[in-house]
């Protein structure tokens, strides 16, 4: 017999993504190309996942960075450290982007990135991992939206890049 709320319960499914490592938890209202996910009617989007040591064999074939897009809503990306000693530190540097003007951030640190409605980010790139750390990504709209703007990357990476991983969707 079916629970009344085991629905709203998910655990572990070592889903891919195109950009990170093995997934703990992706849960949206829409379908999303490319993400093993959970779909709940009316939920906005959440994707939970992992980021580990380049060596391990969970990241071989990722590509080299997620693509500046925009998305419909704004967005919160929370990376974090699993040090129980110094939860602040990320066991990994990352470099991130905003705006068109495409302004640089590297940090170390466990760090939240707060990105309003319709502002340009990433390339968000890990440079390096020495330990593995926590990715949580949450869309504050009910549906997941996301159009990239390949113009923005410089000419010598966007020839390395498979773009038919990184398709518009939520936009006409």
């Amino acid at each position: 017999m079916a629970r009344k709320y085991e629905q709203y319960i998910h655990p572990y499914t070592d889903g891919r993504r195109p950009v990170g490592g093995p997934v703990i938890a992706s849960i949206n209202g829409t379908f999303l190309p490319n993400i093993k996910s959970v779909m709940i009617p009316g939920s906005n989007f959440y994707l939970f996942h992992w980021v580990l040591p380049s060596s391990s064999p969970q990241m071989q074939n990722i590509p080299l960075f997620h693509p500046p897009h925009i998305h419909k809503d704004a967005e919160l990306l929370f990376h974090i450290g699993t040090n129980p000693d110094d939860p602040g530190d990320l066991g990994a540097e990352v470099e991130f982007y905003m705006g068109e003007e495409m302004e640089r951030y590297v940090f170390n640190r466990s760090t939240v990135v707060f990105i309003p409605a319709g502002v340009v980010h990433s390339p968000w790139r890990i440079l390096k991992t020495v330990r593995p750390w926590i990715v949580l990504q949450i869309a504050q709209g009910s549906e997941h939206t996301e159009k990239f703007f390949p113009e923005l990357v410089p000419e010598e990476m966007r020839d390395k890049v498979d773009w038919s991983l990184w398709p518009d969707h939520g936009f006409n």
